[in-house]
């Protein structure tokens, strides 16, 4: 919609002013790392952050997330969303937000996730510090960044703020924002655009490429055995990723045991009990028993089995699972390097 300047010293009172007017989550340090949560003050903002432990995801879809309270036959819905700002969101994560608003919407959408959703204004900004392990610059470049309300950049002497939307818009009057100038704006597309340079890590080959040779790849047992050869079945790779969206559901009772809440929580297919079910009589069927297994349909989910639903791969280069495996077999650059390569 429109584009405009912020000069450095009242990025702080505008910050300010939006907490005194709504809820507003953004970047926040925590020790050496950085998490999305509620701010406080504008100085908790931390606009220089490399990547955040988890994803922006837990905003509209919470670790743990009541659904419905219960008492005998009747149920109540634990639907509750509130009006706030989720500020702060580099690129890669707002593809991710891209990503589940696509898969949460089709078939049943899933009002627990969208209520959340459509009640956040999310506010892009650019990327100052790349993570150790990125490559958002080099996969799903055929997928351009859409579900954001406005997006800051910082330039020199202060920050271009560019809405994308009424919502984006409505809170410029909280800044003392002024009309960018044409230079001020090259200035922030040619920063957006520099900062792509500085990923250390590259997906060589297309996405399309990817998924057809990764697919092909399904019934070579001994490679991803080899592959998931030190696959601890911890699921840090799912529950840390943007795109991951399974979860389990499950019902608590009161003592009364007449009363409760029905909670979900995120669950992750590299979990050994993921795709455990029930026979009946005592009796249960592992259908991906071995880690090779969940470990390959790990890595055929995030670079083949959605490119169709959602235009691209689900993956979105974050770098945060090669940052967090503790064996260091998750990056999905290593793993489709040696498929491709193979």
């Amino acid at each position: 919609m429109n584009a405009y300047f912020l000069k450095e010293n009242d990025l702080g009172p505008f910050v300010g002013r939006l907490i005194a007017a709504t809820k507003v989550i953004g970047p926040v340090a925590k020790k050496t790392k950085f998490v999305f949560a509620e701010l406080r003050s504008a100085s908790d903002l931390r606009l220089d952050y490399d990547c955040t432990i988890l994803p922006p995801k837990k905003v509209f879809f919470p670790p743990q997330q009541p659904l419905i309270t219960f008492t005998g036959t009747k149920a109540e819905s634990c639907i509750a969303p509130v009006d706030q700002v989720l500020f702060g969101v580099h690129p890669y994560d707002i593809k991710g937000i891209d990503i589940l608003d696509t898969l949460f919407r089709a078939g049943n959408p899933d009002q627990n996730y969208l209520a959340n959703r459509e009640h956040t204004t999310i506010v892009g900004s650019s990327i100052q510090r790349v993570a150790p392990r990125a490559f958002w610059a080099s996969v799903g470049t055929e997928v351009t960044p859409q579900g954001h309300d406005a997006f800051i950049t910082r330039i020199a002497g202060g920050h271009v703020f560019e809405t994308r939307t009424p919502r984006g818009e409505a809170l410029v009057q909280h800044g003392r924002f002024v009309e960018a100038t044409a230079g001020q704006r090259a200035d922030a597309a040619a920063e957006n655009e520099s900062v792509a340079r500085e990923c250390p890590e590259t997906m060589t080959h297309p996405s399309a490429e990817v998924a057809t040779k990764v697919r092909a790849a399904f019934g070579n047992e001994e490679l991803w055995k080899k592959l998931a050869a030190d696959c601890l079945s911890c699921g840090t790779c799912n529950i840390i990723c943007p795109t991951c969206y399974c979860f389990d559901v499950q019902d608590t009772w009161n003592l009364d045991q007449v009363s409760g809440v029905r909670c979900r929580t995120w669950d992750g297919c590299l979990l050994p009990d993921f795709a455990e079910v029930s026979l009946g009589g005592g009796k249960t069927e592992n259908f991906r028993e071995h880690p090779y297994q969940r470990y390959r349909h790990r890595v055929m989910r995030k670079t083949t089995y959605l490119n169709e639903k959602i235009g691209g791969p689900a993956c979105v280069g974050c770098g945060r699972c090669g940052l967090s495996c503790l064996a260091d077999i998750a990056d999905p650059v290593h793993i489709v390097a040696t498929i491709m390569e193979g």
